[in-house]
């Protein structure tokens, strides 16, 4: 039987067990008087300020990735305001450790480094009639912005069950460290329908259901039902985000839900906001306008018809020509070879609209020499598939071809900056999906750009929240990749063009995410898809709810 002091603990004791209201040494004299906390703290006191040096020099005396990023899960359970402000003045280093690369390697542990701590919603198919019971046990009932995974198509890692979790909850630390979301509006959300991931099942410290997937009319009735359920908790404008479903799902469910719920599918939608702000950045260096381009996509899955989407939407906005027409210059090749028009009755149906009357290549290479793309997207998850023939071949047919390697992590990357350049003679402007440190070739310094979908989702997520919107629609995806391009524009200095970069460094990234907010809630009042009151300076009123972590 527990003692009557076990069973209520002192109020003091219970601050500096609540992450979102502990200080730990930056309790004053008169904050440990007032709570009960004296005698709890060492006499000591740090100001958040000094807490963030030291707790950087703890991070930094971790000696690999995966403790670094346990660590700071770890202080994020502790003491939210010194988590977030870690991350808000230390982005570029702190953002590879809660997300890509090693929230892959995080993803893949996940049930491993389990701390036994309350991090999000785990909904599973047998509370199935119960979900908007389960919203209810979340404490913080002013939600905002929801990111929710079922873990099928981790990164490039494929089926990680339950344990995918460790995207949502990344994702949503970035909404707060790159544009100011407040962490008490974010609630991650793992939806776990089983998985066919065999090793996961055998693990013995597995934490999800050891089941196959869930598939058809039951899987879509349950993600209905949660959909429907946080509608009717957190009101029609919350927002909604869609992350690392399985191409089997991913472009029904956003084609269902887009008109009836604030949401949108990072993966389909975000990855290509981010790719078009760089690909129209690239303008300043180039000279050459996205129209006049061909663009070859490694990989035909969600990424690659997302960002293949957009750029066709982009040119139609620009041109005024028929949708059709934008789509000539887009080509998408998968794992039987180049889309064409004779494959239409093998192909699904998410393929069908870049089928062109070409020939067929089976390829990479024999695709680059029958297409002659200046652009080449990767988003395969195959490793070194952007070899040195590839390269080679790329720069004999364009003055500067534009090589983004996106697959992530870094370990998937289609080629690295290095090889890009050296196999280019220098010419190649390349971005990656996860961080490279800058490349020294032929005297000559190069910044690797980072086509991070953090430099546009926090934005999104800000803008929607400042709007009250009930809908993301393709629009605001395109006018996310505009403010994107032209912050991009103000925050890349020439320094980093001269270094065949088209992306600001990660420090400038709230900046970014200011400019894509304040775009996306405009337009948000211009469509009518807002519900509150428009202020009279957008800029000013979503400055004003960007959370700064403080004492």
């Amino acid at each position: 039987m527990q003692s009557p002091s076990e069973s209520h603990p002192p109020l003091g004791y219970t601050v500096l067990k609540t992450p979102t209201l502990n200080k730990g040494l930056g309790f004053t004299p008169e904050e440990r008087e007032k709570h009960g906390l004296k005698g709890l703290l060492p006499p000591g006191y740090l100001n958040l300020d000094a807490q963030v040096l030291l707790a950087m020099e703890q991070l930094r005396l971790k000696t690999s990735d995966i403790e670094k990023y346990i660590y700071l899960q770890s202080l994020q359970d502790i003491n939210e305001t010194l988590y977030y402000a870690l991350l808000g003045r230390y982005t570029y280093e702190c953002m590879p450790l809660v997300y890509t690369p090693t929230v892959g390697e995080a993803c893949q542990k996940f049930s491993h480094l389990y701390r036994q701590t309350p991090r999000g919603l785990y909904i599973s198919i047998k509370d199935k009639g119960n979900v908007r019971e389960l919203l209810d046990n979340w404490p913080h009932k002013d939600i905002k912005a929801i990111v929710f995974t079922d873990g099928e198509r981790i990164l490039g890692l494929g089926d990680q069950g339950i344990d995918g979790m460790g995207i949502p909850v990344g994702k949503l630390a970035l909404y707060t460290a790159c544009a100011g979301v407040h962490p008490l509006n974010c609630l991650p959300v793992t939806l776990d329908v089983g998985t066919n991931n065999q090793d996961k099942i055998n693990d013995p410290f597995y934490m999800g259901l050891r089941q196959p997937r869930v598939t058809g009319q039951e899987y879509d009735d349950f993600v209905k039902e949660f959909m429907e359920a946080a509608i009717d908790a957190y009101g029609r404008q919350v927002m909604l985000q869609f992350e690392d479903f399985g191409n089997s799902n991913a472009f029904r469910l956003l084609h269902d839900w887009q008109p009836k719920a604030c949401c949108f599918n990072d993966d389909i939608q975000g990855t290509a906001s981010v790719v078009l702000g760089g690909l129209l950045a690239s303008e300043r260096i180039t000279g050459v306008e996205l129209k006049d381009r061909k663009v070859l996509f490694l990989g035909a899955g969600e990424a690659g018809v997302g960002i293949a989407n957009l750029i066709a939407y982009a040119i139609q906005q620009e041109t005024g020509d028929p949708i059709e027409k934008c789509r000539e210059n887009i080509f998408l090749l998968d794992s039987k070879g180049l889309v064409v028009k004779s494959r239409i009755p093998e192909l699904q149906h998410h393929k069908l609209l870049y089928a062109h009357d070409v020939p067929t290549a089976p390829d990479l290479i024999s695709a680059i020499k029958v297409i002659k793309p200046s652009i080449l997207v990767g988003v395969s998850t195959i490793t070194k598939s952007f070899n040195q023939e590839v390269i080679e071949t790329m720069s004999s047919m364009t003055e500067r071809p534009i090589i983004f390697a996106l697959s992530n992590p870094t370990s998937k990357a289609e080629c690295t900056p290095m090889e890009a350049y050296q196999w280019s003679n220098g010419k190649a402007i390349y971005a990656s999906g996860s961080p490279f440190e800058p490349v020294e070739f032929q005297g000559k310094t190069y910044i690797p750009g980072q086509g991070n979908n953090a430099y546009i989702f926090p934005g999104i997520g800000l803008g929607a929240l400042a709007a009250g919107s009930t809908a993301i629609t393709d629009h605001d995806m395109f006018i996310a990749a505009k403010a994107s391009q032209l912050a991009l524009a103000l925050q890349v200095p020439q320094e980093r063009l001269d270094a065949s970069c088209t992306y600001p460094h990660l420090k400038d990234i709230r900046q970014v995410s200011l400019g894509i907010a304040v775009a996306v809630a405009d337009n948000a009042h211009l469509t009518g898809t807002a519900s509150a009151p428009k202020p009279d300076n957008m800029e000013a009123h979503v400055r004003s709810l960007m959370y700064e972590p403080q004492y």
